[in-house]
């Protein structure tokens, strides 16, 4: 059954272990989103993998360069999973790979940037990353004509592993668990939400009743 991620594009690491506490119920994944690792460091991690050890704690590191360093030392601060671009040479993936499996975690490629993302996808799989993120970035959904079913259509092309993130709201999520998406990612959907705990479980349940 495929996973629920939530991520956390908040800016502190007391606001996001707040968020955290209400959502954990509901949720299978947690994601720290790259601005909150870059505001707070990977102490962050450190602090929602010890409130949440129950749960997978996913480090948004976007890494583009020496993908065994730093999948390394967000592994030691105890993220489950990490990502890397997938816009950067084949070596810094393979080198987070490395990392993942020295230390019995997972590396997620996100496609923030690729051109196409279903032949990369097909590429990096081969590599032992541990599924691709179908991802369109806050700036790439305000433009014009924007619609999630691109990202629903690729995973349904690429035949890999895969999760998508961008745009993932309440309307959309059935066509994603449809799709045969293994993780769905909601960020703004949750933590934008009155009620951030309410619109997890909606998502949840939503997603169980496909």
């Amino acid at each position: 059954m495929a996973k629920l991620q939530v991520a956390i594009d908040l800016l502190t690491t007391q606001d996001a272990l707040a968020l955290a506490a209400k959502v954990a119920p509901y949720v299978d994944i947690i994601e720290l989103g790259t601005p909150l690792i870059k505001a707070e460091g990977l102490k962050v991690v450190t602090a929602m993998k010890e409130a949440h050890p129950d749960k997978l704690v996913f480090a948004d590191m976007k890494t583009a360069d020496t993908g065994f360093l730093e999948a390394e030392i967000a592994f030691q601060a105890g993220a489950d999973l990490v990502t890397v671009m997938g816009t950067v040479d084949d070596a810094t993936v393979k080198g987070a790979v490395e990392a993942a499996e020295k230390h019995g975690k997972k590396v997620v490629v996100d496609t923030i940037g690729v051109k196409d993302r279903v032949q990369r996808a097909k590429e990096v799989t081969a590599f032992g990353v541990a599924f691709v993120e179908l991802h369109a970035g806050l700036d790439e959904q305000a433009l014009p004509g924007y619609s999630i079913q691109k990202l629903i259509s690729e995973g349904k092309e690429a035949k890999v592993p895969f999760s998508v993130a961008g745009g993932v709201n309440i309307h959309t999520i059935k066509d994603v668990v449809a799709a045969g998406a293994d993780v769905i990612v909601a960020g703004g959907a949750i933590y934008g939400a009155e009620d951030p705990a309410a619109a997890a479980k909606a998502l949840k349940e939503a997603m169980v009743a496909v």
